[in-house]
This record gives structure tokens, sequence and C-alpha cells, in this order.
């Protein structure tokens, strides 16, 4: 294995379980950092901006490794949708997406806190709703109760449903970490999951 050990700046289990799928050893760590956006922020500047702090946050406290930050908006119409409170949020969101695209965009960092060397990128990925009714939202909500994400719904699960098409380089990148990406930038460290 690579001397830099690697750390996952999140805690959340989905990037969790993405990363996971590279086979790597890796420890995963809340880097607790402000996610408010700055006035007038592009959404694209937003994502790269929290992806490079979450990786510097935990910078001081691990010297030597591969620190991984991602961040993920979605927006419609170059606007940022956050995640819903409850379920009249999400439904009101998933209603205003229907029959309409949605852009994902997921900011990627990886930093080398031995060297101080980031590589940051931000990857798109769109979904075209299909147009449901509210019966239908209700129920999908009512199934997979999906409040923690952006966008009200998971894509790995039953929120497939939901899509009339879906476009981008990776299919990862829509839950949350870009998996082709990343495997570059960790070839880049010397770190690369099919090295071993």
């Amino acid at each position: 294995m690579h001397k830099n050990r690697i750390i996952l700046a999140s805690s959340s289990p989905y990037r969790k379980q993405l990363l996971g799928k590279l086979g790597l050893e890796f420890d995963s760590i809340s880097p607790d950092i402000d996610e408010t956006p700055m006035q007038e922020e592009k959404p694209t500047d937003l994502v790269y901006r929290l992806a490079q702090e979450k990786a510097r946050a935990l910078s001081n406290s691990y010297p030597d490794h591969l620190i991984i930050g991602s961040d993920q908006v979605a927006t419609i119409a170059d606007t940022i949708i956050g995640k819903p409170l409850n379920h009249e949020d999400a439904l009101a969101q998933l209603e205003s997406f229907s029959g309409k695209q949605v852009w994902f965009l997921t900011g990627l960092c990886l930093l080398n806190s031995a060297t101080g060397r980031t590589q940051t990128t931000v990857e798109r990925y769109s979904v075209k709703f299909r147009s449901l009714t509210r019966a239908q939202l209700t129920n999908y909500l009512n199934k997979e109760q999906p409040y923690d994400c952006a966008g009200s719904f998971k894509a790995e699960g039953l929120g497939i449903c939901l899509f009339e098409k879906l476009s981008g380089d990776d299919p990862n990148t829509l839950i949350g970490l870009p998996l082709i990406a990343l495997t570059k930038m960790l070839e880049n460290e010397g770190a690369a999951p099919l090295a071993h």
C-alpha cells in the first residue's frame, strides 16, 4: 500500500460506500466546515471551494495522508436546490422537477497533505425527470424517505423510477463521489487502486 493513508473528508454513508468500491483502505472523518454559499457564488464555484476546504480542514491533523474532499449541489436553471427538511418540502421539490432537467455538480479534491499538492475538478451530471403525478411522488417519498438528499431522491434506490434519462461521464457522480476522476487523481499520487 502507498505510504500515504487515505482519508475521506466526509461523514456521508453514501460517499463511504462509493469509495469502498475501489477496494482501498481508508478512514472516513467529518471535516466539520461551514458550507454556507458566499454572496452571489455560482454553484460550480461553491462545490469547487467546498471540496478543497473539506480536504484542507483535515490536513493539519493528518499531515501525511491523501485526503479526499467532495461536495455536491443539485441545480435547476442555475438555482441551488438544498436538502428538504420534511415531506412537504420534498414533495414541493419533486413537483418542481417534473418533466425538467436537473444538474448535479460535484466538486472533488484530492489533497496530498505531505506535499501540499491538490487536484480539484467539478463533475457534472444531468437528470431528466419524467412527468409524474402528486400521487406517484407521494408514494415514492413514503417508501424511500430521502429527506437527507439534495433534490429529495436517491438515484441508487427507488429514485431511478423518477427519471426519463441520465447523462454524464460517471454515474457515481450523481450519488456524490466521481470515482473515474478520483481514480485518475489517485494514480497521479502513486496510489492507484489497480496498482496492488
